[in-house]
């Protein structure tokens, strides 16, 4: 009888512990979803005013600029308004132009000495920085050339001496009745020729400084007097004439070097004030504050095609020798000009057509197309488009002229849409 029970008590508690077990499994499921999807939801909700919020606190974008006729307008406060900068328009009295320069040596003051004949170089006389006078030896070249050129000349001396002999023999005959007048003229014509071809060899040896003998010793000597600013020869170098002309060294440049060239770049407008005569300043950069003067010596007639500038040579004092050949350096020159000066900043190029800005009123910009009557780096003169006074954009004007191309399209693109809506 007690095993039943046992059972019945073993099977009591298998259903109370199955119950008890089962019981809390599914009831807590669905609690802790609600309660993530709860959570969730209230993140969500956070974060969604939270956006809403910090949209709310941002400013709206101020209107775009609009088109009215052919002016641009902006609402007042307009940030870009800040970037437009605009300055009045001047009379155009006294303009400055800086145009490019360099300093070359002073060609009338400077001698470039070539090898006459070939031949190997046998001592140097006068190195570069070497004052020297006319006459002065420079170099001393032994030429086989030369020496033939001596021997030419010491030939011709003799023939001139025999052509005399025969003539006084002939002269003799003459008046002894013995030859024809004929004869006598013939022999006085030798004589002419020799002392002709004489004359002739002697002047040439006498030139590169040999007047007679025969020992093949070439002198190069300087015609002026100045400095040795070049040399390009050695002892032991074999020269030959052929080794001369434009792109080839000279084997000795001497010039004087207190009086250079300056080489001015102009442009076509700025031809009408560097006229041969006129004044004009000099800024170079080894000597910051100075200024140094110099006068147009000649302007060339014809542009360069690869520059489109104009050649300008002037003429600049260098008593104290500061200055040097090839430094490059600024020419400024003063222009009396008529027309309105604007700040090279406020033009605009349109393919081929030139425009600036001008503020009518404030947020209110106008373009207006322009002639120009000089350009300078930093100041432009204008025929016509603007009068003095107005006040014309200088700083960027490249934005503004894209703002009203946006603008012209914008509105372009309303009046289309308008049309087709009214059809």
């Amino acid at each position: 009888m007690k095993t039943p029970q046992r059972t019945d008590m073993n099977a009591h508690a298998s259903r109370t512990a199955s119950g008890s077990a089962m019981q809390p499994i599914f009831p807590r499921r669905p609690l802790a979803a609600l309660l993530l999807a709860g959570a969730l939801s209230s993140a969500a909700l956070i974060a969604g005013c939270g956006e809403s919020s910090e949209k709310s606190t941002e400013p709206p974008p101020p209107p775009a600029p609009i088109v009215q006729g052919k002016q641009l307008r902006f609402v007042a406060g307009h940030p870009q308004l800040a970037l437009l900068a605009a300055t009045p328009a001047k009379a155009a009295t006294d303009i400055v132009a800086e145009l490019p320069a360099r300093l070359v040596w002073n060609e009338e003051r400077t001698q470039r000495i070539y090898p006459a004949f070939g031949g190997r170089v046998l001592s140097i006389g006068a190195d570069i920085g070497a004052a020297v006078k006319p006459g002065t030896a420079l170099a001393r070249i032994a030429s086989p050339d030369f020496g033939a050129a001596q021997s030419d000349t010491t030939k011709a001396g003799v023939d001139v001496a025999l052509a005399r002999k025969s003539l006084a023999r002939q002269r003799e005959l003459f008046d002894a009745g013995i030859i024809a007048r004929k004869d006598l003229d013939q022999t006085e014509a030798d004589l002419a020729r020799a002392q002709a071809e004489s004359a002739r060899a002697a002047a040439r040896t006498t030139l590169y400084g040999s007047a007679t003998g025969v020992n093949q010793q070439l002198g190069l000597a300087s015609n002026i007097a100045g400095v040795v600013v070049e040399r390009n020869i050695n002892p032991g170098q074999e020269v030959r004439p052929d080794q001369s002309g434009p792109g080839t060294p000279a084997l000795f440049v001497v010039t004087d070097p207190t009086s250079l060239w300056v080489q001015i770049d102009a442009k076509e407008t700025d031809v009408g004030s560097l006229q041969p005569g006129a004044s004009f300043e000099l800024l170079v950069p080894a000597y910051p504050g100075e200024v140094f003067r110099g006068k147009v010596a000649a302007v060339s007639d014809a542009i360069d095609p690869g520059t489109r500038t104009i050649k300008v040579r002037g003429v600049i004092a260098n008593v104290d020798r500061r200055l040097k050949s090839e430094m490059l350096v600024t020419a400024r020159v003063h222009e009396q000009l008529s027309g309105v000066v604007v700040p090279a900043t406020a033009i605009v190029l349109d393919r081929t057509q030139h425009f600036v800005y001008v503020q009518v009123q404030p947020g209110v910009f106008e373009p207006r197309r322009v002639t120009l009557a000089h350009m300078g780096s930093k100041e432009v003169v204008l025929g016509s488009g603007v009068q003095v006074g107005e006040q014309v954009v200088a700083d960027n004007a490249l934005l503004l002229a894209r703002e009203f191309s946006s603008a012209t399209e914008d509105a372009r693109i309303g009046a289309q849409n308008a049309d087709g809506k009214a059809k």
